[in-house]
């Protein structure tokens, strides 16, 4: 017995040695797993701000410290954003359903935003204390090429050649598209 999603549809498969009232059952059943399924792997805004203030503790000692965190519809280019000057981190809905330690990674990239705006070696080495990073960099950077969305990351080390304020092809923040940062 299974089931999927099919667009806007769920597809369920069973025995067809079933009775029509064991059918109904095990329906029930895979359609309340597929949903408690589905609500873990797409948590409300209180809980991924609740997240990224364990993140902050965890792996920047508790120095980045957000106002709030939410998820955003409007982010087609880019995995997150922030702005340092109110403290706001936003994800873009694209990331539910992928794997949590890759939502954690692009928290713990957004929360070293709070702390430094650029990517020089002070912001990666941050980002490295999140010991699945290079991780969930590759795994963003497989779905972004899945996507046929362009690549432009730099390296780690590499500061842009860019020097105007926005963020440029660090692979998150929009795979070689600007990343908000006010100041």
């Amino acid at each position: 017995m299974s089931a999927y999603r099919d667009g806007d549809k769920v597809v369920v498969m069973v025995p067809s040695r079933l009775s029509k009232a064991e059918e109904e059952q095990w329906i029930a059943t895979i359609l309340e797993r597929l949903e408690e399924r589905e609500r873990r792997r797409r948590p409300s805004d209180a809980a991924l701000e609740s997240r990224a203030h364990e993140l902050s503790r965890r792996y920047l000692d508790g120095r980045a410290d957000p106002v709030s965190v939410r998820w955003v519809a409007n982010q087609r280019t880019r995995w997150g954003s922030c702005t340092p000057d109110d403290g706001t981190i936003r994800l873009s809905t694209r990331l539910r359903g992928m794997p949590s330690w890759v939502v954690d990674y692009v928290l713990i990239h957004e929360l070293a935003h709070l702390l430094i705006p650029g990517h020089g070696a002070d912001f990666w080495q941050l980002v490295g204390n999140y010991p699945k990073a290079d991780r969930a960099r590759g795994y963003l950077e497989g779905v972004a090429a899945a996507a046929h969305l362009p690549l432009e990351a730099d390296a780690p080390d590499e500061e842009p050649a860019h020097d105007d304020g926005m963020h440029h092809g660090d692979g998150l923040h929009g795979d070689g598209f600007p990343h908000e940062v006010a100041g």
